[in-house]
């Protein structure tokens, strides 16, 4: 069995790499959903602020690597009926503890494309849309809090997302196959 995290900045194509992955029978954990289940569960609006807010308080409370923590059950489970894909690791020490679980198991793939393509794709995006002013504060929030920087630059494989999206899905079939030798 795989396990694959996804990581990458707001806009890079996180979400693709997940989507294409998932058309290949992977179990897809989406780490966001524990920030958007308790935005929910506390009646907030859903917010670039609000989104801010739960994670700094999860953080705070529980560490780091709480959203891992706390989804560490799901992913054993999941890891060991199919192949499955982290969607959104975030902090280096979400990294650190998905590595020490699972070991060489876990493969962790850099979604990475121009800041500037990031900025325009997020800006015109129905879902969860940023303005640039918020896609800049929430890049230096998740490189400066969340060590993001740290699961880039320690990613096992990286896939540029500047063109077309055949391109990148060839990129991701061919570390996917790779993996297999």
């Amino acid at each position: 069995m795989k396990l694959i995290g996804i990581t990458g900045m707001s806009g890079s194509g996180k979400s693709n790499a997940t989507s294409y992955l998932a058309s290949l029978g992977y179990n897809v954990i989406y780490f966001g959903k524990v920030i958007l289940d308790e935005i929910e569960k506390k009646n907030l609006e859903l917010t670039p602020q609000n989104e801010e807010l739960i994670r700094e308080e999860l953080r705070k409370k529980y560490g780091m690597n709480a959203i891992a923590k706390y989804l560490l059950d799901d992913i054993r489970k999941s890891f060991e009926d199919k192949n499955t894909v982290l969607d959104g690791v975030y902090s280096f020490d979400e990294y650190k503890l998905l590595k020490e679980e699972f070991k060489d198991n876990f493969k962790l793939i850099a979604v990475v494309s121009d800041k500037d393509i990031r900025y325009d794709r997020v800006s015109t995006r129905v879902y969860r849309k940023l303005t640039r002013e918020e896609i800049l504060k929430r890049d230096y929030e998740e490189i400066e809090e969340l060590g993001k920087g740290g699961t880039i630059a320690i990613a096992d494989y990286y896939v540029n997302n500047n063109g077309s999206i055949e391109n990148f899905n060839k990129r991701l079939k061919e570390i996917i196959e790779g993996m297999d030798k």
